[in-house]
């Protein structure tokens, strides 16, 4: 499963365009980049991430850029192509770039003709972008194939390898088997991974989710592997290796010719070596060679072990382009408080303005890959704003004594020229008339008040 794998046979045939792609790329003098996602890759906080390495790509290119959709991590599912196509459709809208879609979601269906052409497009692209999935599927499927070192060729003669979840698993000296641990029950285990990194001397398990909480009242940290099961695997690394962790909705840019590494996002990065951990926050900015020398210790070069690592504690919100981007439950809180305080106000468009906006945000948070239950909740939202306009619409929105307030204003200004004329059965057959309607009038020293009886609650 290593980059090391020996091409197939069927893959021989390619040699000669893959040394043509890397001329070619390094002809145009493409930087450059490795982008590693914790998660959030289709998301609106990754918006401004991606149009940063699309432009940096660009600048070289004159403009136009190839980018291609790695969708083998989510290749066994049966909805695979309607993943890939939303997935594009994401950085038609969000980042106004096209992606092909690279078409390689198995290579053990022996369609030679098929897999061929999706390498070719891998190797001529300037961008490649892979993500959610099952990491060990995704190795298995490339597993001697010529994709490992075609991803390789990028950050060794010029492009962008952008990596996100399950596809970021795979690029360190070894994996975690996600699904069969936390999902099926295995024993903790390493899986070895594609070992792209190490020659560019980042000798590393890259573990993304890596401040995950969803797991609520168990620990699902580490990328669902939790501290305990982490701590139980880490001694069986190699001595060279330590784990760099990426937490959600963040990313890390490596610029690999300006010898740079940009924390962006939500959280931040960790870089841990049996148990001792080093912290880069979204925002920050270091040399590639703080990345490359793992975690440090204090002032003495000693740091203690930790029993157990606190999980990353990450905003709910973030600034990207110079725009705050909330969390999808963020969004869903903020709206409902609108549309409570739209509803109180009797504001029938700024109601719907809140249920509409909550629809917006949950298309757009849509093409995420919610793992937890924001999604459930916000939908549970916007069902019940939806329900108590329908309820208010049923009962009128509008302020009562806006609609009856010319009626029940005529009605007492016949009462006073009842009683002006001494007609006081007439006076009071109109009180007690707006009385049987819900309408209590009050005889003041400055004239006749009235006011709307509201029912007894029960």
């Amino acid at each position: 499963m290593s980059a090391r794998s020996t091409p197939s046979a069927s893959s021989a045939a390619s040699s000669a365009a893959s040394s043509a792609a890397s001329t070619a790329a390094s002809s145009v003098g493409l930087p450059r980049l490795l982008v590693i996602m914790g998660s959030g890759e289709t998301a609106p906080t990754m918006k401004g991430p991606h149009r940063q390495v699309f432009e940096q790509l660009a600048a070289s290119t004159g403009g136009s850029v190839d980018a291609v959709l790695l969708d083998t991590p989510f290749g066994f599912q049966e909805n695979v192509e309607i993943l890939a196509a939303k997935t594009a459709e994401y950085f038609t809208d969000a980042v106004s770039r096209h992606v092909a879609i690279a078409g390689l979601a198995r290579t053990d269906h022996g369609d030679v003709v098929g897999i061929e052409t999706a390498i070719a497009k891998i190797r001529a692209a300037d961008w490649v972008f892979a993500g959610p999935g099952s990491p060990t599927f995704a190795l298995r499927q490339w597993a001697g194939t010529p994709i490992p070192d075609s991803i390789g060729a990028k950050l060794r003669d010029g492009g962008a390898v952008v990596f996100s979840s399950a596809a970021a698993l795979t690029l360190g000296r070894k994996t975690i088997p996600v699904y069969e641990v936390y999902k099926s029950g295995a024993d903790p285990y390493w899986v070895d991974g594609l070992d792209l990194l190490t020659a560019i001397g980042l000798p590393v398990v890259v573990i993304p989710h890596y401040d995950n909480k969803e797991g609520g009242n168990h620990d699902t940290s580490k990328c669902y592997l939790g501290e305990r099961r982490l701590l139980m695997l880490e001694p069986e690394l190699d001595d060279d290796v330590f784990i760099l962790g990426v937490d959600e909705h963040t990313g890390v840019i490596i610029d690999l010719d300006a010898q740079t590494a940009e924390v962006v996002g939500k959280g931040g990065i960790t870089l841990r070596k049996d148990a001792v951990s080093t912290r880069i926050e979204s925002g920050e900015t270091v040399p590639f060679s703080t990345l490359q020398r793992g975690p440090v210790g204090d002032a003495s070069g000693a740091a203690p072990a930790l029993a157990v690592e606190p999980v990353p504690e990450t905003p709910d919100t973030m600034v990207t382009e110079g725009v705050e981007i909330p969390s999808l439950a963020a969004d869903a809180a903020r709206l409902e408080a609108e549309f409570d305080a739209a509803l109180a106000a009797r504001d029938a468009d700024a109601a719907l303005g809140a249920i509409l906006s909550l629809d917006s945000a949950m298309i757009e948070w849509g093409r995420d890959t919610l793992q937890g239950d924001e999604m459930d909740r916000a939908r549970a939202s916007l069902r019940s704003m939806i329900v108590r306009l329908g309820a208010a619409a049923a009962g009128g929105v509008r302020d009562p004594r806006q609609v009856l307030g010319p009626v029940v204003e005529a009605a007492l200004a016949a009462r006073v020229t009842a009683r002006e004329a001494k007609a006081y059965s007439v006076s009071d057959a109109i009180r007690d008339n707006l009385a049987a309607a819900g309408i209590e009038v009050r005889d003041t020293p400055q004239g006749a008040e009235w006011v709307i009886d509201e029912p007894a609650s029960s």
